[in-house]
C-alpha cells in the first residue's frame, strides 16, 4: 500500500472513531467526565478524539472500547458491518472459566458482553460448592437448575432448588451455590450488572 493510501485509510479510521465514541457515549448517557473516569483516558483527550483532533494510540483506543464493553474492532467498525450471529464454540478452551474435580464453569456469552451480562454453564460435583465474594453493587444472579439439587445462599437467605427451579438473588454480597445431591449438579447461571 502506498503512503497516500495508508494516510487515507488512517483518516477514514479516525473519522469512524470520532463519530463512534461520541455516538456510544450518548447511547450510554455518559458525560465526557464519566467516560474519562470509566476508561482512564483524560477528558481533554476524549474531547479531542470526538472532534477528530487526536489520533489515539492503540492502548487509548483499547481503554475506550473496554469502557463501552466492546472490542477495538467493534469500536472502529461501522455499525451494521458486523455479522448478525456471533458463535461461542463449546470446544474453545478460552471459554472455560474453571475446570477441576469439583467445579466446571464454561462461558456461554461472548467475552465482550461481560460488562453487561454474563452467561455460564455450571457443573458441580456431589457435595461441592461455589462460594463467591460480593460482586459490584447491584449485581444479581439468576440460577436455573437443569439436573440435580442445589442450595443457594445469599447473605443470610437460603433456598433449596431442584431440577427445573430457578432462583434470582443478590450477588453484591457473599453468596454460595452448593450441590446438595449425590449426583452432579448442572445449572445455567446469568449474572447481570446494574446499569
Amino acid at each position: 500500500m502506498k503512503q497516500n493510501e495508508m494516510d487515507k485509510a488512517g483518516d477514514a479510521a479516525s473519522e469512524v472513531l470520532c463519530v463512534r465514541v461520541a455516538q456510544l457515549r450518548k447511547q450510554h448517557k455518559m458525560t465526557l467526565d464519566q467516560l474519562a473516569a470509566t476508561s482512564g483516558v483524560s477528558r481533554s483527550m476524549l474531547s479531542q478524539i470526538e472532534r477528530g483532533q487526536a489520533n489515539p494510540t492503540l492502548a487509548v483506543t483499547f481503554r475506550i472500547a473496554q469502557a463501552f464493553g466492546i472490542s477495538i474492532g467493534e469500536l472502529v467498525d461501522v455499525p451494521g458491518n458486523n455479522p448478525s450471529i456471533e458463535v461461542v464454540h463449546g470446544d474453545d478452551p478460552k471459554n472455560l472459566f474453571r475446570s477441576d474435580d469439583d467445579c466446571h464453569i464454561r462461558t456461554l456469552s461472548p467475552m465482550h458482553m461481560e460488562k453487561n451480562v454474563e452467561f455460564y454453564e455450571l457443573r458441580l460435583g456431589p457435595n461441592a460448592s461455589l462460594a463467591s465474594a460480593p460482586h459490584f453493587e447491584g449485581t444479581r444472579e439468576l440460577l436455573t437448575i437443569t439436573q440435580g439439587n442445589a442450595q443457594v445462599t445469599s447473605g443470610e437467605d437460603v433456598c433449596k432448588l431442584t431440577t427445573g427451579d430457578s432462583a434470582h438473588y443478590r450477588a453484591d454480597m457473599d453468596h454460595i451455590i452448593s450441590n446438595t445431591g449425590k449426583k452432579p449438579l448442572v445449572a445455567y447461571l446469568v449474572v447481570t450488572y446494574k446499569a
